[in-house]
């Protein structure tokens, strides 16, 4: 097993440094953008969440201490990155570690500026004094909204000693989510190693598919496959057996895993704060670790959402939209339940799917954009219609069909009752230059139904 690569780190040089620059460009000059970043969440008694830091101030800055506010502000002359954080305290350091501190910022972040947290509110109007724009997380948080719109107030109090207050408060969104949208190569690499991580967990959890086992079982060890690599969940692991595999998001996992039943598993590595997401679903071995097989109906299910999966991928390259690929889908798997006979066989396949009726069986979108975040940022129908894909946009592709325990079916299809079968994988859009159209980032992670088969149940080896 190869050691973990470290992702970038903060620095002048690093790939902040050109992630600022792109952002400084699209603001211009005379305006402000404050990104400010997570803080500690109380769990219970005095116990907190593991800290997640803001995805947008790790993208700017790579900086991962909670309690932090970064202030990127320009004019004519100048541009300035001014960092709000805590101040270092060793009796707190004693506890939970040595903090950056107001003194290293500057040379370990490459900002311009650094204070204590404590100094943001006496601080902030002065960075924004006349700056045209102000683009800010609106409606995140309401103290901090309350903050901003202070300092704004003394701007214009102050007007007739020469305050200039700002004419437009705009959404962050608009400037550094179109920037996190197109990955760059630092984001492609931690994306790539995320999305080995997560094939290397669904491996385990294959060989370990086995009746008698819980489905918590399945999910501590792809959990540990992710650990091991200085990785973690990117999202919560949904391991369902059975009918829990029709549940969109069933978390609990706690039920057995039985013999000839299907199981789904939804999990992904996040690595250097960048996050894969993987869908597998296969049938549970006996056991005694014989050969698993697949029913009938089991198979006729999972051929249909592979080969709805396989015409979504076939349509993702430069210049088509994610409603492309979710229409290819749609085609695929509302022919397929048609042929099942879940969808009447005498109806128009285009009128079906104009009336929605596939959507009692395929009850979400196919695709959402990934990366720092599973459900990552970027608009979707940015104006009036829907985004035309870039070389660097990355989404999953993850058609599903779910036929739940108490559907109300046709005499013929009481062998699917109880059955979920979601495929998903990561799919990168690619230029013609650099491959294209697109390169799919969990090739490696088995969907093959036969192939699966040789898999599942085989045994667990765990190694460090």
């Amino acid at each position: 097993m190869n050691a973990p690569t470290p992702p970038a780190i903060p620095g002048p040089s690093s790939p902040f440094a050109e992630r600022q620059a792109a952002l400084w460009q699209r603001i211009g000059s005379s305006a402000a953008v404050l990104v400010p970043g997570a803080r500690e969440q109380r769990r219970n008694g005095t116990n907190t969440y593991p800290f997640r830091q803001s995805s947008d101030l790790l993208y700017l800055t790579g900086f991962d201490e909670p309690d932090a506010v970064a202030v990127f502000s320009t004019s004519v002359e100048t541009r300035q990155l001014t960092l709000f954080l805590k101040p270092r305290d060793k009796v707190r350091e004693q506890w939970t570690g040595r903090r950056l501190g107001v003194d290293e910022a500057p040379s370990k972040l490459g900002c311009q500026a650094a204070y204590e947290l404590s100094e943001l509110e006496s601080r902030v109007a002065a960075l924004i004094d006349g700056c045209h724009t102000v683009y800010a997380p609106l409606g995140d948080d309401e103290a901090f909204d309350a903050l901003l719109l202070r300092a704004v107030k003394k701007l214009r109090g102050n007007e007739r000693n020469g305050s200039r207050a700002p004419q437009c408060i705009a959404d962050l969104s608009t400037v550094l989510h179109e920037l996190r949208l197109r990955k760059d190569e630092e984001s492609l690499r931690c994306m790539r190693r995320a999305a080995a991580i997560t094939c290397e967990g669904h491996l385990l959890a294959m060989a370990a598919a086995r009746a008698g086992r819980r489905e918590h079982h399945i999910r501590a060890l792809i959990d540990y496959a992710f650990a091991r690599e200085y990785g973690a969940p990117g999202y919560d692991t949904i391991v369902g057996a059975g009918a829990n595999a029709t549940v969109l998001h069933y978390t609990s996992c706690a039920d057995e895993l039985r013999p000839g039943e299907l199981l789904l598993v939804d999990a992904g590595c996040e690595w250097g704060h960048h996050t894969a997401d993987v869908t597998r679903t296969y049938p549970i071995a006996a056991s005694d670790g014989s050969r698993p097989r697949w029913t009938s109906a089991q198979r006729r299910l999972y051929d249909v959402v592979l080969a709805a999966q396989q015409a979504g991928i076939a349509v993702a390259r430069p210049g088509c939209t994610i409603e492309d690929v979710h229409a290819a889908c749609v085609r695929v798997a509302t022919q397929g339940l048609v042929d099942l006979g879940l969808l009447p066989r005498t109806a128009d396949l285009s009128d079906l799917i104009e009336r929605g009726e596939h959507r009692r069986y395929y009850v979400h979108r196919t695709s959402h954009f990934l990366g720092m975040d599973v459900h990552d940022v970027g608009q979707y129908f940015p104006g009036s219609a829907a985004r035309v894909l870039e070389p660097g946009t990355v989404f999953t592709i993850e058609p599903g069909l779910y036929i739940r325990a108490d559907a109300e079916l046709p005499s013929d299809c009481e062998d699917l009752r109880g059955c979920g079968v979601r495929i998903e994988d990561d799919v990168l859009i690619l230029a013609p230059e650099h491959g294209g159209p697109h390169e799919v980032l969990t090739a490696a992670c088995p969907k093959d139904p036969d192939e699966l088969l040789g898999l599942i149940g085989r045994g667990v080896t765990i190694a460090l």
